[in-house]
């Protein structure tokens, strides 16, 4: 067997109701933090005043959108002047993502661009960073269990990581919970983006028996769970479906991804458009693409993907690719174009996706050419 490490979070909690335990647990790590939140100041409410009861000296930082560098920088400065011993993030993607970053970069004497991949100087971090807790209040971006942070750069249109193994969170607490009666287009975004971060590692090059025991079940559990959440909302497919996203990020922390993510990365620095619907849109053309050209064991992997997809949502295994677009449009996810996109800038996209971290983990190798056909299928 091929040696293989795990990174991981150093403790998580999950299941309904544990997020009650989270103040006591937080204010362990200090009497000073952050509390980064989405762009509702509501759902962290709670948090924040019974860290407060608690004791300690909490402020409230919100992120009300993907974080890029301009939103970065300005947090920073607030975060630096505070002087937290720890920070925690309740919210989605975004919000854990701007915490994470701003956990790592308060100790560090320099600025965020002395540590971000491709159009910074992607130096490691000089300074161990603050003690980081996650609370994620949807289930699709995993960010609770990975070692990177993603920040767009405005000026670059790009999405890059700032990335670490010591970012890990001390504390990740997955609580279902916080995902009931999440927005049906939302629920529908990010759990594409959960599924795709199971089926990516499971086919990536970098695939280790850890990240297949966790990635390969959930593959046909994330999709009959967010099935069943487009017809009503279930508090037990809300449940699965965060545990789909939990073992979707501590799978791609130590797999990788592949070119869905890959090109994802690239278009969210160019288009609004939600990480996890881009990511939907392009699950199935990357799927066919890799199969095209997958060698005996990728193809072996993806076989088995297929068979999964079919089992799930019908149709032949060989069919498998068609079937899920044809599911994705029909629970209503828009193609790219409708998404923003513009056409004509596909082969921008798939030049600069080559040079992505993600496509490390493609388990094929792809051609600009290629990326762009595939771009053109998600249109």
């Amino acid at each position: 067997m091929t040696p293989f490490a795990i990174a991981a979070p150093g403790r998580i909690l999950f299941g309904r109701g544990e997020a009650a335990r989270a103040p006591g647990l937080i204010r362990a790590f200090g009497a000073r933090g952050l509390v980064v939140h989405g762009a509702s100041p509501a759902r962290a409410r709670w948090l924040v005043e019974a860290l407060q009861a608690a004791g300690a000296a909490t402020l409230a930082l919100p992120c009300a959108r993907e974080p890029d560098l301009p939103l970065l920088l300005s947090a920073l400065r607030t975060a630096r002047d505070f002087r937290p011993d720890w920070v925690a993030a309740i919210g989605g993607g975004a919000a854990l993502d701007l915490g994470k970053a701003l956990a790592a970069l308060v100790p560090a004497p320099g600025g965020p661009l002395d540590h971000l991949e491709v159009v910074g100087r992607a130096l490691p971090l000089s300074a161990p960073p603050l003690p980081f807790i996650a609370l994620p209040t949807t289930a699709g971006t995993g960010a609770e269990a990975t070692k990177n942070a993603v920040i767009g750069l405005p000026d670059h249109g790009r999405k890059v990581s700032l990335r670490d193994d010591r970012m890990l969170a001390r504390l990740a607490i997955v609580d279902p919970a916080l995902t009931d009666h999440t927005p049906r287009a939302t629920t529908l975004a990010s759990g594409l983006d959960a599924i795709t971060q199971v089926i990516e590692p499971f086919v990536s090059r970098r695939a280790t028996p850890f990240t297949d025991a966790l990635a390969a079940p959930a593959i046909a559990q994330g999709l009959a769970a967010l099935a069943r959440l487009m017809q009503a909302e279930d508090p037990g497919a809300r449940d699965i479906l965060a545990w789909v996203s939990l073992s979707g990020g501590l799978a791609l922390a130590n797999a990788g991804l592949g070119a869905v993510h890959g090109l994802a990365g690239v278009i969210g620095g160019l288009c609004p458009a939600p990480h996890g619907a881009i990511c939907g849109a392009l699950l199935a053309p990357v799927l066919r693409l890799n199969r095209a050209h997958a060698g005996e064991e990728p193809a072996r992997r993806l076989d088995q993907v297929f068979g999964q997809i079919a089992a799930t949502l019908g149709g032949p295994p060989a069919d498998a690719p068609a079937t899920l677009a044809r599911w994705v449009a029909g629970a209503g996810l828009p193609g790219l174009v409708a998404q923003g996109v513009d056409p004509a800038l596909f082969p921008r996209i798939a030049a600069a996706a080559l040079a992505s971290s993600s496509m490390q983990g493609n388990p094929v190798p792809l051609t600009e050419a290629e990326l762009t056909r595939a771009l053109e299928d998600a249109a």
